[in-house]
């Protein structure tokens, strides 16, 4: 989990782990960017206006570094004319910020491609 505000990313932790999965949450971009080059992850879950780096910054870094962990972008304003522009830079999934708790896990769930029979593994999301 990648975000700037401290109480929307406790909120989505919270949210995430007490369904099952195994999340690791940095205040910004770049330390997202630092803890994805040193380990391995299963799914990126970034804001994207922060300090330092945007999550569309950090998408950046990671198709030109060929890193295929997918990203869910969990913004209030999504930036479509990037999208637009620079198509490979859109994420996997995006959600429009506020968004519930049932909206989060089913759009974990979409890229992950699980369901709630998951065989026991824990996933763990980006970044750690």
């Amino acid at each position: 989990m990648v975000d700037d505000d401290s109480d929307v990313r406790q909120f989505s932790v919270d949210v995430l782990v007490g369904s099952g999965y195994d999340v690791e949450a940095v205040k910004d971009g770049a330390a997202g960017w630092e803890e994805l080059q040193a380990g391995n992850y299963d799914l990126v879950i970034t804001d994207n206006k922060m300090p330092r780096m945007t999550g569309i910054e950090m998408i950046e870094k990671l198709r030109f570094a060929r890193m295929t962990v997918p990203v869910i972008m969990a913004t209030r304003f999504l930036p479509t004319h990037e999208f637009a522009s620079k198509p490979w830079l859109k994420p996997d999934a995006t959600l429009q910020r506020p968004c519930s708790n049932d909206g989060l896990l089913e759009a974990v769930k979409k890229v992950l491609h699980t369901d709630d029979d998951n065989d026991g593994h824990k996933e763990t999301l980006l970044p750690k």
